[in-house]
C-alpha cells in the first residue's frame, strides 16, 4: 500500500467536482425551492424523483459495463470484497438503529441515521478511484463491487427499518 502514489491535487479535484459542487448546487436549489413554499418544494421533489432513480441506475449500469469482465472473471476476489462490506453494512445499520431507539430518537431520525452509519460513501470512492487510477483499475473494481453490494443492501435496510416501525415505536 505504501508504494501507491496518490496525486493529492487530483484527489482534491475529484472530491470537489463529484461531491462538493453537486452538494452546493443541490443546497442552492433546495433553498430557492423552499423560499417559494413547502408545497412547491414537495411537488418538485415528487417530479424529479423518478429521474434521480434513473440516474442512479444509469450510473450503476455504466460502472458495471466497464468492470463486467473483471467481475465475471474473478468471483473469488469479488466475494472477498463483498463479504466484509455485507457484514459492515448490516452490523452498523442495526447498531445505529438500535442505539437511536435506546436514546429515544424518533423513527424518522433513526431511519436516515441507520443508513448514514452504514454507508461506505462508495460514490466518492468510485469518483476518486476512477480519477486516480482509471476505469479499468483494481481500485475501480473494488469500488464497483462496493456499489454492487451496498446499493441493494441499503435498499434492504430501508425496507427492514420501515417494516419495523411498530417495534421501534413501542416503548423499550
Amino acid at each position: 500500500m505504501s508504494s501507491i502514489a496518490v496525486p493529492w491535487a487530483t484527489l482534491l479535484t475529484s472530491v470537489g467536482l463529484y461531491i462538493v459542487v453537486p452538494v452546493l448546487i443541490a443546497q442552492a436549489i433546495r433553498k430557492t425551492l423552499l423560499s417559494k413554499g413547502q408545497a412547491i418544494f414537495d411537488a418538485t421533489i415528487h417530479r424529479i424523483q423518478p429521474w434521480s432513480v434513473s440516474a442512479l441506475l444509469l450510473t450503476l449500469v455504466l460502472l458495471f459495463a466497464f468492470q463486467g469482465n473483471a467481475i465475471l472473471q474473478q468471483p473469488l476476489v469479488i466475494a472477498l470484497l463483498a463479504v466484509p462490506i455485507l457484514i459492515q453494512v448490516f452490523f452498523n445499520s442495526a447498531l445505529a438503529y438500535w442505539l437511536n431507539r435506546q436514546v429515544g430518537e424518533m423513527h424518522s431520525v433513526a431511519c436516515p441515521s441507520a443508513l448514514i452509519g452504514a454507508s461506505n460513501f462508495f460514490e466518492l470512492a468510485v469518483a476518486a478511484a476512477i480519477s486516480l487510477f482509471g476505469f479499468q483499475s483494481g481500485a475501480a473494481l473494488a469500488t464497483v463491487v462496493g456499489v454492487l453490494i451496498e446499493v441493494p443492501v441499503m435498499l434492504l435496510v430501508v425496507r427492514v427499518v420501515n417494516a419495523s416501525k411498530g417495534w421501534y415505536e413501542r416503548s423499550a
